[in-house]
């Protein structure tokens, strides 16, 4: 198992970033951050030529069918579960919900022992075994108080509420911790390895360093192994050179594409090749050379802040926090096929996380019991879309 090799002390990192100018937290929400003017955002170049099988339209639709839930705490994220019922992950309580798809009735499963919340930190996300039918594991990844680390919990549903998690069994740890830039998003691809977006905790350094989990997309097996054919020997390390990776999700053709928080300047929508360096210090958003890997589409941070991220339907869905919209990237391969679309911009707050329910249905969380956003009665919720 790698563990850290540079103790980064969460203090130290948060007041570092403070004191440097104009440097924002994961939602760009740091005092004067929004009287700093910022860039409208900007897609790659669209390629010459296209068929409507190859490249979904310019212009798509999102219907809000229903709210599936209320009343959540700030929660992080969610995964479905093979029966329709949804897993809700909050934060700062350290504990996984169970939400009725059908009712929106809650039943907490139970809390999750060693969860440090704090700033950015605390219960992040959860994915459940690519073989969870068979072994009921369930993966989450969260802040302790030493560092951010994932564990694997035995769920068992015949159990009472809040009696439902085994004991965790800590498959990896040593990615640093900080007051921000926890990372968090974790994700099984389609080769039933595990994936994991980390922050570099306000020390910008750690993003370059290949020895550090900081500022990284990780690869491991099940078990916490890295997994079979990374790029670097011996290594989790998938790419680095990242700020802050919040979403991750695949297209139908299992490529890999990841959110990322930008400073002052630009948030990110990558996609991912192994072993490629994503700039972070070095560049924000687009370098133009060939050092670094360009994002296929990039926005100023008040209109972004990005989370979640899904696919459906050819098209990126990105979540917004400090953007407070659904973003549609069509694609075309790893490129973006027309400017990014924003959708249900301030209706529902911040937004966290997205899902893709097959087809064309998402399911869409918000974000604003945080202690970042305006909560309105009913908040947290659970939106049931329809897009196209």
């Amino acid at each position: 198992m790698i563990v850290q090799r540079r103790a980064v002390t969460a203090v130290l990192a948060a007041a570092t970033l403070l004191l440097t100018a104009g440097c924002s937290s994961d939602d760009g929400e740091t005092p004067g951050a929004e009287d700093n003017a910022t860039p409208s955002r900007t897609a790659a170049q669209s390629p010459p030529s296209r068929t409507a099988e190859e490249t979904p339209p310019a212009k798509g639709s999102v219907k809000v069918v229903r709210t599936v839930a209320t009343g959540l705490k700030s929660p992080w994220d969610l995964a479905p579960l093979p029966d329709g019922d949804l897993l809700v992950s909050s934060r700062d309580e350290g504990t996984i919900t169970r939400v009725d798809d059908r009712t929106g009735r809650k039943t907490e499963l139970g809390e999750v022992p060693g969860v440090s919340p704090a700033g950015e930190g605390g219960l992040l996300g959860i994915a459940l075994s690519p073989d969870y039918a068979s072994d009921h594991m369930i993966y989450a990844y969260f802040t302790s108080a030493s560092d951010n680390r994932i564990v694997r919990m035995l769920h068992d549903a015949k159990k009472p509420s809040g009696e439902q998690l085994g004991a965790p069994d800590t498959i990896f740890k040593g990615i640093p911790k900080g007051v921000i830039h926890n990372g968090g998003r974790i994700a099984f691809g389609p080769d039933k390895m595990l994936y994991a977006g980390t922050g570099e905790s306000g020390d910008t350094g750690l993003s370059q360093d290949r020895d550090s989990l900081g500022g990284k997309i990780l690869r491991l097996t099940p078990e916490g192994e890295p997994a079979p054919g990374n790029p670097f020997p011996d290594s989790p390390v998938y790419t680095y050179g990242h700020r802050n990776v919040q979403g991750l999700a695949w297209d139908s053709e299992q490529r890999l594409f990841a959110s990322e928080f930008g400073q002052n300047t630009w948030d990110e929508l990558n996609a991912i090749k192994p072993g490629d360096n994503y700039g972070w210090p070095e560049a924000e958003g687009r370098s133009g050379g060939t050092e670094f890997h360009d994002p296929l589409a990039q926005w100023g941070t008040d209109e972004a802040s990005p989370s979640g991220i899904a696919h459906a339907e050819g098209s990126v869905w990105m979540a917004g926090l400090r953007g407070q919209r659904l973003w549609r990237i069509p694609l075309k391969g790893t490129e973006a096929a027309a400017e990014p679309q924003a959708f249900l911009e301030g209706e529902y707050g911040r937004l966290r996380t997205v899902v893709a329910a097959g087809g064309d249905k998402l399911w869409l969380m918000t974000s604003n019991t945080d202690g970042r956003g305006d909560a309105k009665e009913g908040d947290d919720r659970i939106l049931e879309l329809e897009v196209k």
